[in-house]
């Protein structure tokens, strides 16, 4: 993967958050790919309950200051970025005051979804996309994890398909048990909609479940990973006909020979 450039967004990485296989993998690939010499950046959302102190986060003032429009609203971007300890790896954080500085992630303390998760996820596709932009750091490939991330592939080949720092790259998207009860806000579909993406190409977001946004982020991706051992009959059966290359589940000691063969093969 030498000099390879890979950009792995995710809902969630640790250290930043708590321990599961979104945010464990989402530290472990980047890692493996950094060790083998390939260029990486990681880009996550910045929840209230991150502790920027005690990880030392700071604002990027020269890739901040745009907005940002979801739903007709322009909404401001704040970016902030952080290393890794001891393993040279930038983290690029995602951060709008209306959206991200609750102190949780994806539910309140009663454990119920957000009602504005599904704004919060355009938000954040668009704010990696714009970010990368200014960068204007060409990745190779795209490689998404967690359903905060999913919107992703879907604002790549629509929204962004006319952009030529990104001709090129290819998306892989990572599939998780990890899901949420019910759905999100009925209205994703219109919010989509708005942006210019054919209701045609989403048209399983008019009841977005996790299965769901999934499957439609399955569907504007150019291969994808099983990344956990029981995942769901029903997105097993999508992964395996939808006609994309696709990688079955690999044990995490095996996993590092496995991904790198599959960038190679099926992507790049």
């Amino acid at each position: 993967m030498e000099e390879k450039r890979i950009l792995y967004v995710s809902s969630e990485v640790v250290p930043y958050l708590a321990e599961n296989e979104v945010s464990l993998m989402s530290y472990d690939v980047p890692k493996m790919v950094n060790d083998q010499g390939g260029q990486i950046r990681i880009f996550m959302p910045r929840y209230g309950n991150i502790n920027e102190r005690r990880h030392q986060l700071h604002e990027v003032i020269r890739l901040s200051g745009m907005n940002l429009v979801v739903n007709d609203l322009d909404m401001p971007l704040i970016i902030k970025v952080a290393s890794i300890p001891k393993e040279r790896i930038q983290v690029y954080f995602i951060d709008n005051d209306e959206y991200f500085k609750r102190k949780a992630t994806f539910t309140d303390e009663e454990g119920v979804l957000f009602s504005d998760n599904d704004e919060r996820a355009i938000f954040f596709a668009k704010g990696v996309v714009e970010t990368v932009k200014k960068l204007n750091w060409v990745p190779d490939i795209i490689h998404v994890h967690g359903w905060m991330a999913a919107l992703l592939p879907i604002y790549m080949k629509h929204f962004y398909k006319d952009e030529a720092l990104f001709a090129d790259t290819k998306i892989v998207t990572s599939v998780y048990s990890q899901s949420f009860d019910g759905t999100l806000n009925p209205e994703l579909s219109n919010k989509i909609q708005f942006d210019g993406v054919p209701a045609s190409a989403i048209s399983e977001l008019t009841e977005p479940s996790y299965d769901n946004i999934i499957k439609a982020s399955i569907n504007h991706s150019d291969a994808v990973i099983i990344a956990t051992d029981n995942l769901s009959s029903s997105l097993t059966k999508y992964i395996e006909s939808s006609g994309k290359p696709f990688l079955p589940f690999t044990a995490k000691d095996e996993f590092a020979q496995a991904y790198t063969n599959f960038y190679k093969d099926s992507v790049l």
